[in-house]
């Protein structure tokens, strides 16, 4: 009952403050640390395939091991000083680990400064947001990666995190964000890191499978109730395009949120310089415009209250 209640305060508080920039956040420390280890193991394995692979595989283990460690270090210290202590510490880690309000905020921008034709602003706001290269796109290029990175991290940044609170509480859902962090600072398939963040990689997808799935479910759900949306279309494109992805995990929401909207997502990008050739996911029924960047924060937002209340109702009928 206490991680319910929890739960409920940290969701609330993410809905309305977010994360704001200037306060500290745990995900900087985590991201500190694995910059940390990074330079220290490349030192202590040798630069071939194997000790590379190696290397990435013990950072891991390092990093999940002290997140772990530390956060239930901290909830047990404050549960020995005082209950209400532990329930505040509860309550600001689950607020901690979700972040929907941030995303919408940060996809906005893009949307704010493109509805008053700041190109340069656009492209700034872009490139917080997503792992592309962003100077060659275009107006219509930064208003679809947008849209695909609500679309994606409607999972890695609201729902996966839900998921994974309602189960282990925050020792659980900080080592989501561990992993998620991971994958996206050595995730990648370059020479740099296609050994390296292969265990990272690995991990986010494994821990991903469930709640990408569940998060396109909610997502076409969402679209058959609320208005401006194509609940239908949203289904037969997801049931289509899931896998049009390298990931096993991303194109599920992107799918969802693409059938949703009527627009296309995806295609070829930009990554260190190098055009990559991806296939492209859902149906041009019409073009995709700034607006699309509102609506599928809409559409988020909705599938985030809508896995909030069914798992908040199904864990208070669990554990009573």
């Amino acid at each position: 009952m206490e991680l319910t209640a929890a739960i409920v305060i940290g969701f609330l508080l993410d809905q309305w403050l977010g994360d704001p920039e200037t306060w500290w956040h745990p995900v900087r420390a985590i991201g500190w640390l694995i910059g940390w280890l990074e330079r220290h193991l490349r030192q202590w394995f040798p630069g071939t395939a194997a000790g590379e692979l190696t290397a990435g595989g013990v950072m891991a283990v390092l990093v999940l091991t002290l997140t772990a460690g530390i956060t239930a270090g901290l909830l047990a210290a404050a549960g020995r000083i005082h209950p209400w202590l532990h329930f505040i510490l509860l309550g600001v880690m689950c607020w901690q680990i979700l972040a929907a309000k941030s995303l919408k905020a940060e996809s906005m921008k893009v949307y704010h400064a493109l509805t008053a034709g700041d190109i340069k602003r656009a492209r700034w706001a872009v490139s917080r947001i997503v792992g592309r290269d962003t100077e060659p796109l275009s107006e219509e290029g930064m208003i679809r990666a947008a849209v695909e990175t609500v679309a994606e991290n409607a999972s890695d940044g609201v729902i996966a995190p839900l998921f994974y609170l309602l189960l282990g509480g925050p020792i659980l859902g900080f080592l989501y964000k561990a992993v998620n962090t991971m994958d996206s600072m050595t995730g990648y398939r370059n020479q740099k890191y296609l050994y390296y963040g292969r265990v990272p990689a690995r991990l986010d997808d494994l821990v991903n499978l469930v709640p990408a799935r569940l998060t396109a479910v909610l997502l076409i759900g969402t679209a058959w109730i609320l208005p401006g949306f194509d609940g239908r279309g949203a289904w037969r494109i997801w049931l289509r395009d899931r896998y049009c992805h390298k990931s096993p995990n991303s194109a599920q929401t992107e799918a969802a949120c693409a059938g949703a909207l009527g627009v296309k997502l995806a295609g070829p990008a930009w990554y260190f310089g190098v055009l990559q050739e991806k296939p492209t996911i859902g149906e041009e029924k019409k073009k995709i415009t700034g607006e699309d960047i509102v609506r599928v924060n809409r559409l988020m937002m909705g599938g985030a209250w809508l896995a909030f209340a069914a798992g908040t109702i199904l864990r208070g009928i669990i554990f009573g």
